[in-house]
């Protein structure tokens, strides 16, 4: 008997541990009726349509206010020109934002930077039912609802490769093109945040349509 009391207790801070590293992490989560009544516009209005690189999904659900009504599976932008990699899965709103931003300012300014056209973009993250920064106990980032999408590097048709990490303070040409897609970013979506805002996005930027503000009006650069 004492025996098997001192192996249970042995094997009881191990068995512990083992389902504190299984846990998935805690956000706190609010009622934003206008997320959907947004959703439903955009949807109604038609202004994103299948094609060979743009696919809806079944609903997204998970656990508390995650997902969305009808998302899309977005493999290409530009009008497939360019393309995402891995696609990334994204809200109604978030589809013709990222073309916006890959055709009117991705585009041109590889052109003037760089001389070379773009072709893909890295994507590293976009639904994901998780809280900001994967920090328990935080509010539920937007990522969570198909509202954002993180971009670590941008493909050239020569096979040159500007990752966000390393061209944020690298070259010359890197620098500025970096800088240029970033600033011209936040003219089209409501938060953006880059290397110069923190650690946690010192390798990609974040790019959502997050409502800020008493307005809902607000925007974040960084």
């Amino acid at each position: 008997m004492y025996r098997f009391r001192v192996c249970l207790a042995l094997l009881l801070p191990a068995v512990l541990a083992l389902l504190g590293c299984s846990q998935t992490p805690q956000f706190i989560a609010k009622d934003e009726p206008w997320r959907a009544d947004e959703e439903r516009a955009c949807l109604a209005a038609g202004i994103v349509r299948e094609t060979t690189f743009v696919a809806v999904r079944d609903s997204l659900g998970g656990p508390s206010v995650c997902g969305a009504l009808r998302p899309f599976n977005v493999a290409a932008a530009a009008q497939g020109s360019v393309q995402l990699r891995p696609a990334a899965l994204l809200r109604c709103p978030m589809v013709p934002a990222v073309d916006r931003w890959v055709e009117r300012v991705v585009v041109p300014a590889a052109r003037y930077h760089l001389g070379a056209a773009v072709v893909e973009l890295k994507v590293a993250a976009s639904y994901s039912c998780r809280p900001m920064n994967n920090v328990d106990g935080a509010h539920l980032s937007e990522h969570g609802h198909a509202n954002a999408i993180d971009i670590a590097a941008f493909v050239l048709a020569d096979g040159r490769a500007v990752d966000v990490k390393s061209g944020w303070w690298g070259g010359l040409r890197e620098r500025n093109f970096l800088r240029d897609v970033h600033r011209g970013a936040c003219g089209v979506f409501t938060t953006v945040l880059g290397p110069a805002y923190d650690l946690n996005h010192r390798d990609h930027f974040h790019l959502d349509l997050a409502r800020h503000g008493r307005d809902g009006e607000g925007r974040i650069c960084k």
